[in-house]
C-alpha cells in the first residue's frame, strides 16, 4: 500500500476542515478556489497529478456530494448553495485505492459474511458505518452534510435547531459540559440545543403502555424499535414472522424533528450523532423530513477546530431537560432500564414483570433473533437490541473509547434532577401543546400517535 493511502481516514478529516474554514470564511467561491483546495491537499499529503480525480471526489464527498471520476470541478458550488438536503447513497465508494490494497478479505468488499448479507438485503451493503472506518485508505467515505448547511446558519431568517444523542457527553473533552455545547452551537449559528433524551423520555412512556398492552402472559414478548436503525431494518427485512412483536415506535431522533417542526413552523432540525447508519435512518421511506442533516461527532469535532471554536473558553448554558432513565438511551441496557422504570410505576403490583434481554453487536442480536424467529424464546419478555457493541457509545463516528463513553453517560445520567421520564415536566409541557391531557392519551390521541409511530 502507498504510503499517502494510509491513515486516509485522517486526511480526509483534514479536508473537511480545510473546506469548512475556506468556505466559512468566504475563500472558496468558485472552480479556481476548489482547484487550488484541491492542489493543496495534494501537496500536503505527497499525492502526484495523477491523483487529483481522487482528491476532487474526496473534496465533493465531504460537500455532501457524489463522486464524479474524473470530471473536474465544474458546478459544485452552485449545487451546494441550492441544497436543501444530501441525497442517497450515504456512503460512496472510490475504486483507486482498492487496486493497491492486499487485505484478501477487505472490510470494504465483505464486512463479515452475515453482515455483507444482512446490508445487501437493506439494499446498502455498508450502512452500518463500521465498513466506512474501517477502511483508512480512503476507498469508502460517508458524505459529510454540514456545508450544506453553513448558508442556512448564515441566512438568520430560518430557526435551524440541533437535536443531540445521548452519547455525546464527554465526546469532547472530560471538562466539557453540555451546556457549553449549547453555547457553541448557538455561535455556529443554531437557535437552540435539545438533548434527544428528552424524547427518549416520551417514548419510554409510549412503549411501557405498548408492552402492558401487550405483554399478557409467560409466552408473550415485546421487541423494542427505538434507538437502532440496524436492528430495526435487521427484524423487518429478514425476520418478518416476528415484526408484528416490534414496537412501532420511530426513534428518538425522528421524534425530536417531527415534534419541533409541529412545534416551531418552518423550522430545521440538525441531529447530532455517534454513527453513520442515522443518515440513512433520515432517508428511509416514511421517516424523511423528520430531520434535515445529521453530523457525525468525528464531523462535529472538526467544525469547531476549523472554525477556532474553544469549548473551554465558553458559558455554560446549561439547561435540564431529561431523566436519567432518557440519557441512558446511550449505552446498552438504556432503553431497558427506562421502561422498566415507567413499567414499575404504571403497574407496582403487575404479575408478569417486564424481564429485559440487552443484545449489542451484529452478531450478538442475530443470535437472538434467530432463536425468536425458530419461537426458541429465553426467560425474557422484553428484548433490547444495538447493532454496535455498547450501544452508541460504540459507535464508529465517536471521540472516546466505549469504557470511557459508558461511564460519562452513566455520570450524566446520574447529575440529571429528573428520576423516571413521568417526572419529567418537559414532557408535560410537550404534551399539552398538542393538547394531550395525560400520559395515558399518548395512546390515544391520533394526532400525537401518528409523530410518534413509523407511517
Amino acid at each position: 500500500m502507498d504510503d499517502k493511502y494510509l491513515n486516509f481516514d485522517e486526511k480526509r478529516m483534514s479536508i473537511f476542515n480545510e473546506l469548512v474554514k475556506r468556505y466559512w470564511n468566504g475563500n472558496l467561491k468558485d472552480v479556481d478556489d476548489l482547484n487550488k483546495l484541491a492542489d493543496y491537499i495534494k501537496n500536503e499529503y505527497g499525492f502526484n497529478d495523477s491523483d487529483l480525480p481522487f482528491i476532487r471526489d474526496h473534496i465533493r464527498i465531504a460537500m455532501g456530494q457524489d463522486p464524479k471520476g474524473d470530471e473536474a470541478f465544474k458546478d459544485e458550488l452552485d449545487i451546494l448553495k441550492s441544497s436543501n438536503s444530501v441525497l442517497q447513497p450515504v456512503v460512496s465508494k472510490l475504486d483507486g485505492p482498492c487496486k493497491q490494497c492486499k487485505n484478501e478479505h477487505c472490510d470494504c468488499c465483505e464486512i463479515g459474511k452475515y453482515e455483507t448479507d444482512v446490508y445487501r438485503r437493506l439494499n446498502e451493503n455498508i450502512s452500518c458505518g463500521y465498513g466506512v472506518s474501517k477502511c483508512d485508505f480512503g476507498a469508502l467515505a460517508d458524505k459529510i452534510e454540514f456545508m450544506p448547511m453553513i448558508e442556512l446558519l448564515r441566512d438568520k431568517v430560518t430557526p435551524v435547531y440541533v437535536t443531540v444523542a445521548p452519547a455525546i457527553v464527554g465526546q469532547f473533552g472530560d471538562d466539557i459540559s453540555m451546556g457549553q455545547l449549547r453555547s457553541a452551537f448557538k455561535l455556529l449559528g443554531f437557535k437552540d440545543m435539545i438533548e434527544v433524551a428528552l424524547f427518549a423520555d416520551i417514548l419510554t412512556i409510549k412503549e411501557a403502555y405498548e408492552f402492558n398492552h401487550l405483554v399478557k402472559s409467560e409466552e408473550d414478548f415485546f421487541l423494542t424499535s427505538c434507538c437502532c436503525p440496524i436492528w430495526f431494518n435487521m427484524i423487518k427485512k429478514i425476520y418478518p414472522n416476528i415484526y408484528d412483536y416490534l414496537s412501532p415506535s420511530v426513534s428518538p431522533m425522528i421524534a425530536s424533528g417531527r415534534i419541533l417542526k409541529t412545534l416551531y413552523e418552518g423550522a430545521k432540525v440538525v441531529f447530532i450523532a455517534p454513527c453513520v447508519a442515522k443518515k440513512a435512518e433520515i432517508k428511509e421511506p416514511g421517516l424523511e423530513g423528520a430531520i434535515d442533516f445529521v453530523i457525525n461527532f468525528r464531523e462535529l469535532k472538526e467544525i469547531f477546530d476549523a472554525l477556532n471554536i474553544n469549548l473551554q473558553e465558553l458559558q455554560d448554558d446549561d439547561k435540564d431537560q431529561a431523566s436519567f432513565g432518557g440519557r441512558l438511551y446511550g449505552r446498552t441496557g438504556g432503553v431497558s432500564f427506562s421502561v422498566k422504570t415507567v413499567v414499575n410505576r404504571l403497574e407496582p403490583t403487575r404479575v408478569i414483570k417486564l424481564k429485559a434481554q440487552k443484545v449489542n453487536g451484529i452478531q450478538d442480536c442475530k443470535k437472538v433473533l434467530d432463536g425468536l424467529y425458530s419461537r426458541i424464546k429465553g426467560d425474557a419478555n422484553f428484548i433490547e437490541g444495538m447493532g454496535c457493541v455498547g450501544g452508541c457509545v460504540g459507535g464508529p463516528k465517536t471521540n472516546i473509547d466505549v469504557e470511557k463513553a459508558t461511564k460519562k453517560v452513566n455520570e450524566f445520567g446520574e447529575d440529571s434532577f429528573i428520576l423516571t421520564p413521568f417526572d419529567n415536566l418537559n414532557v408535560m409541557k410537550i404534551l399539552e401543546q398538542f393538547n394531550v391531557k395525560s400520559f395515558q392519551e399518548i395512546m390515544h390521541n391520533d394526532n400525537f400517535e401518528k409523530i410518534l409511530s413509523r407511517k
